[in-house]
């Protein structure tokens, strides 16, 4: 079993890994299937999403940031239709405070921070005090300039540096250790092979200490791998692409996957979670006998 600590309750999952579904509520996000409102964070949550990762600043690369106030105009009427709704834990992608309060005021649960706490120094403060749970992620530069250095003497131990780094300012700030999640920050300034070596050694970032957020889902990394470099995020190569490198995550020790479709994602979980007694146990293939 998996457990989350928020604010006033505990969430849990039976599976490997929660399910985070991915709703944004922007003009210009990656994969325009992960665009819409309230209409498509309820389908995420009859498709079986644990929690909804609601976005209202594109962070794709090439992008460029928006104000706090477009941002908090985007998000927060989402975050209010929700609720009427369901008490479903509500994660947002931002990097601010301004727009992390106005999210809490309307119902959100949970802080998703690509800048991990370095952008405004009021967030940190204002995360500990609400007592929310924090997604700390690694990442270079910003989106528009971020593909232009993707070299490292050793990704896996620099991102890993960063982010504990990350987490001990977060615990010192008074966000709570068991509330802390790292991100590798998946094609966020690395290119295929630092992507690939992130994925294989994901439970082993900051020596396990914390929970580790995946997200992975129809990046350009996964079409590479699928032979469809520069093709449609929205194509089948890439879905299929994204459920293997997900279970490969999840194996690999990540606890919660960043998706754009969750009933994929759930059905390919509940496969591996089938599998649960012989992963725990590390059972042997079973020998065949002579003829």
């Amino acid at each position: 079993m998996k457990t989350l600590r928020l604010a006033d309750r505990e969430l849990s999952t039976q599976r490997q890994a929660f399910i985070m579904g991915i709703v944004n509520a922007t003009p210009d996000s990656f994969y325009g299937g992960s665009r819409g409102g309230v209409e498509r964070a309820l389908q995420l949550v009859e498709e079986g999403a644990d929690i909804l990762d609601i976005g209202g600043e594109s962070t794709r690369p090439g992008s460029s940031y928006i104000t706090e106030e477009e941002e908090i105009r985007r998000i927060v009427p989402v975050i209010e239709q929700i609720r009427r709704h369901t008490d479903i834990p509500i994660s947002v992608d931002t990097r601010k405070k301004a727009v992390m309060e106005a999210a809490w005021n309307a119902g959100a649960n949970i802080l998703n921070d690509i800048a991990a706490l370095e952008d405004d120094e009021a967030l940190a403060p204002f995360a500990a005090q609400k007592g929310m749970p924090v997604i700390l992620m690694h990442k270079r530069g910003t989106p528009e300039t971020m593909q232009q250095d993707t070299s490292y003497d050793n990704v896996f131990w620099q991102v890993s540096s960063y982010l504990e780094k990350r987490a001990q300012f977060a615990e010192a700030t008074g966000i709570a250790r068991d509330q802390i999640i790292v991100d590798p920050g998946i094609g966020f300034g690395k290119a295929l092979e630092e992507n690939r070596a992130l994925i294989w050694g994901c439970g082993s970032l900051c020596g396990g200490k914390y929970p580790v957020l995946m997200a992975l889902s129809r990046k350009s990394c996964i079409g590479t791998m699928v032979g469809e470099s520069g093709g449609d995020p929205g194509s089948d190569g890439r879905l299929y692409g994204t459920l293997a490198a997900n279970m490969l995550a999840v194996l690999r020790g990540a606890s919660m996957l960043r998706v754009h479709d969750v009933k994929a994602c759930r059905n390919t979980l509940d496969v591996v979670d089938s599998f649960r007694s012989c992963i725990e146990e590390d059972m042997p293939a079973v020998q065949g006998g002579d003829e």
